[in-house]
C-alpha cells in the first residue's frame, strides 16, 4: 500500500475518494478515528492509501484535477 496524501479536511478526502472509485481504483482512509484521541479538534491527518500497482494512476489523476499539494 502506498500512502497518496494527508489531510485534515475530510471534504477533500471524501471527494479524492469518489473520484478514485469513479475511476475503478480501490482507494482508502485511514486514520479517520484518531480523532478521539485528539478531542474530536481534527489536528491528526488522515492518510488516503491505494494499492502500489495504482499509486501511478491515482497521482496522475489528482493531477490532472488540480487536487495534489
Amino acid at each position: 500500500m502506498k500512502e497518496l496524501f494527508r489531510s485534515n479536511d475530510p471534504i477533500r478526502i471524501s471527494r479524492v475518494l469518489g473520484l478514485l472509485d469513479a475511476e475503478g481504483i480501490a482507494a482508502f482512509e485511514l486514520d479517520q478515528h484518531m480523532s478521539i484521541l485528539d478531542g474530536s479538534i481534527g489536528i491528526l491527518p488522515r492518510r488516503v492509501m491505494v494499492a502500489d500497482r495504482d499509486e501511478f494512476v491515482a497521482r496522475a489523476i489528482l493531477k490532472d484535477l488540480g487536487l495534489d499539494d
